[in-house]
């Protein structure tokens, strides 16, 4: 069996889609970071990082970052839809679960800790510092839009890996209420995805419909 070991409302998520793509049995540890709990501890002995999501696969190894677990994934089950058969849309599938990872990752996570990257931050720099991430990150979300096609979605007929990431990721840090006005037709189709019946079980659970 898999364990994934996260929490609610973060890039675990992720993972379960995609779990769920490849029809596996997993078992689902709550080991948020940021408290103190047995799955924490636990974690912290798979992945010094306290990185989430964490996934154990049933040969005891573990898998970080959620673009490498859904590249793993989609080569492991190819018949699971995650990533494309065709050489060409795969790798721009790659190239896209990459670029989120990158930029749109990365920069929430300065607005989130901005203090794990500047020296005896005062409130003003720590403001002024999310303030660029913010920046940063809705101008990474519109250069995704402008230059990654959807046929309907972006891995083809169906939603696959990037939109799985895509979907979860925007979520955070007020992206998609920026692109509700900057890039309509991009936030239009995050919505569609939302809805694919696997999806959209798996985001209830982590953002109930009330708190969406």
């Amino acid at each position: 069996m898999y364990h994934l070991y996260g929490s609610q409302g973060t890039g675990s998520a992720i993972v379960e889609i995609a779990l769920e793509y490849c029809q596996l049995a997993y078992r689902r540890i709550e080991a948020a970071p940021w408290e103190d709990n047995p799955g924490r501890e636990a974690l912290a002995r798979l992945n010094p990082l306290l990185q989430i999501p964490t996934l154990q696969l049933p040969d005891g190894s573990i898998l970080t970052e959620s673009a490498a677990i859904l590249i793993h994934l989609g080569l492991e089950f190819p018949d699971s839809g995650l990533l494309p058969a065709p050489a060409s849309a795969r790798a721009q599938v790659i190239r896209g679960l990459v670029y989120i990872a990158a930029n749109c990752y990365s920069a929430i996570g300065i607005l989130d800790y901005p203090e794990r990257w500047i020296s005896d931050p005062d409130e003003p720099l720590k403001a002024r510092v999310r303030a660029a991430a913010a920046e940063r990150l809705y101008r990474s979300w519109g250069l995704f839009a402008e230059q990654f096609a959807s046929r309907p979605y972006f891995g083809g007929a169906a939603p696959g890996a990037l939109d799985i990431q895509a979907a979860v990721v925007s979520r955070w840090s007020g992206a998609r209420e920026h692109l509700r006005d900057s890039h309509p037709d991009f936030l239009a189709l995050l919505q569609r995805i939302d809805r694919e019946p696997r999806i959209a079980a798996v985001l209830a659970r982590h953002w109930p419909p009330a708190s969406s």
